[in-house]
Formats: structure tokens, C-alpha cells, sequence
């Protein structure tokens, strides 16, 4: 089951097309990554799906049900644009934020004082909001989202502004509430956040959908047939074991350990790879090349605008 499916979503602005015709699936379970460049349309629809506003044409559907104003309740929106009360008391925010939610006041406290605790600030509950660093502000925001166990998550750039140590923080987070049933969706300009966590993807480059599926069958299918040597030699004995059938890309080291880089061609498989260079050198290690997230990433949006110039 999908825990949300946007069905051929159309939003537009005055003259702006903010989506055309966009359709997502994000299974139940997951972590489903929405990409883009900045403009894509990416924030127009997780307002759609959050009922700030409503899409001109299409539908959204939420664990099967058409999406109505009771689902509120199912989800949780972390926006890119953090917002708390600077002069509130950050116990009394938190616990304010938590009742909008519709949490009674005793499992409100008990749940965030759980939270704090983790996430060791306890110590600010008293504090003012006003008197927080940004990353101290966004590990309050994150729990007030989480809080009341949404069954969906729309998480916008969760990871901007914090050092590693807290990005790991959240991450971890993350993927415990992913185990423990919840679906979410990442909004990110982070590629390496995306290979880590992400289950799934949809690109959306100019309000329209460009890519989406498994990162690793996304992966496999942008995949040259590149590999990544280390063995024992000389460069020039690896060199000219090679023929026609293979392109090598880089070399780099001395005899001790070479690392090399080779693309095969048309119809060469690993094994004849492997066939024409082991009597030459001693092969330590090799690994097959698959580009990064952020490589498909440019790619396909240069090669999309490139189709609409």
C-alpha cells in the first residue's frame, strides 16, 4: 500500500504553471526523497498535501483515503522556513504546539520531556526561545513535529544548519521513526543524505515530474560500465594489457598499489576484463563505479532543460 499517491496534480499561479500534471507514489513505510532545483515546484506540492492550498486539477490520496481536512492530524510538516514565538518560554511552546495537535496536556509533557531528554536540552525548557542558536531552535521544531505520531512526515531541508554530529542526530532519528511504521518524505538539496536514507525518489525539475523510483534501480540505470581497479604493477603493464574493448579512464599510484579506473565497451563483460589484465598484474581488490545521486541529479535536470531550450 502507498501511504500517499498525488494523482496528476496541476497547480498554477496567475500565468505560472507551478505543476503540471505531476503524479507520486510514496510507499507505505519509506523514505521517499522530493528533489529539485529551487523553483521545481517541490514546495507547491507539499502544500497541496498539507491543505495550506488546494491544486486546480488531480487529487491526493492519503493511505487510501481521497486527502480531507481530518488528515491533518496523520501528518507531520517540518517547513524549510523555521518559525517559534521568540519571547515564549521553550517548555511553553513546545507544549502549545503539542495541543494544537490535539495531545492532552499530561502526555504532552510526558512525551516531550522523553524528547528532551534524548536529545539532551533538557536544561532550555525554561529558557526563552529568543535565546537559542538556530540548530538548538530546529531540534525543538523537529520534536514538536514528531511528537504526536504522525502516520506521514514532510520533512523541508531538516538537515540545513546543523553540524554533523546533530545531522547524524536527526538522521538516527529518522530512520527509528521509519522503523517504527512512519512514512516520510524528504525534501533535500542534500544528495548524500539521499543515497543514505532514501528509499525511493521523484524528481521534479520545471513543474513537471522528470525521474522518480528505488534510488538503487535509479542508481543502476544511469551506470556506465565503469570499474574501479587496485592491484600490484606497473602502469605500463596494465596499460597495454588492455585492448581496444576498454577505455581507461585514470590511473594513479606506484608499484606498491595502482588504482585505475576502465570503462568497458560494447559488449565486454567484467570477465574479460578481469581475463585480459590477470597474468600482468596482482589484482588486490575491484569495485564497480556507480554514479552518486547528485551526478543523476545534474544530469538529468542539464539534459531536461536542454530538451526545452
Amino acid at each position: 500500500m502507498n501511504a500517499l499517491e498525488a494523482k496528476h496534480i496541476t497547480k498554477k499561479y496567475a500565468e505560472h504553471v507551478a505543476l503540471d500534471d505531476v503524479s507520486i507514489q510514496v510507499p507505505e513505510g519509506a523514505v521517499f526523497g522530493l528533489l529539485g532545483p529551487n523553483g521545481a515546484g517541490k514546495t507547491s506540492l507539499i502544500r497541496i498535501i498539507n491543505q495550506i492550498t488546494g491544486p486546480d486539477e488531480g487529487e491526493i490520496v492519503l493511505f487510501g483515503e481521497s486527502l480531507q481536512a481530518k488528515h491533518v492530524s496523520n501528518i507531520g510538516y517540518l517547513p524549510e522556513e523555521r518559525g517559534l514565538y521568540k519571547k515564549m518560554k521553550v517548555g511553553e511552546q513546545a507544549m502549545y504546539l503539542a495541543q494544537l495537535k490535539g495531545m492532552r496536556k499530561q502526555e504532552a509533557k510526558q512525551k516531550l520531556e522523553a524528547w528532551f531528554e534524548r536529545f539532551e536540552i533538557m536544561a532550555w525548557w525554561n529558557k526563552k526561545v529568543e535565546e537559542l542558536s538556530k540548530g538548538m531552535a530546529q531540534k525543538i521544531q523537529f520534536v514538536t513535529t514528531v511528537l504526536h505520531e504522525p502516520k506521514l512526515l514532510i520533512l523541508d531541508e531538516p538537515f540545513s544548519g546543523f553540524d554533523p554530529i546533530n545531522v547524524e542526530l536527526i538522521r538516527n532519528e529518522l530512520m527509528r521513526l521509519k522503523d517504527e511504521g512512519a512514512s516520510i518524505i524528504l525534501s533535500t538539496h542534500n544528495m548524500g543524505s539521499v543515497e543514505e536514507i532514501c528509499d525511493n525518489i521523484a524528481l521534479i525539475n520545471k513543474s513537471k515530474k522528470v525521474l522518480e523510483g528505488r534510488v538503487d534501480d535509479i542508481r543502476e540505470a544511469h551506470a556506465h560500465q565503469e570499474y574501479e581497479l587496485r592491484f600490484k604493477g606497473t602502469a605500463i603493464a596494465f596499460a597495454n594489457a588492455l585492448w581496444t574493448n576498454f577505455e581507461l579512464l585514470s590511473q594513479e599510484g606506484d608499484q606498491d598499489l595502482q588504482r585505475a579506473r576502465v570503462r568497458l565497451g560494447e559488449g565486454m563483460k567484467l570477465n574479460d576484463l578481469l581475463r585480459a589484465v590477470v597474468d600482468h598484474v596482482e589484482l588486490i581488490d575491484v569495485n564497480r563505479n556507480l554514479p552518486s545521486m547528485n551526478d543523476i541529479f545534474i544530469q538529468t535536470v542539464t539534459q531536461n532543460a536542454e530538451e526545452h531550450e
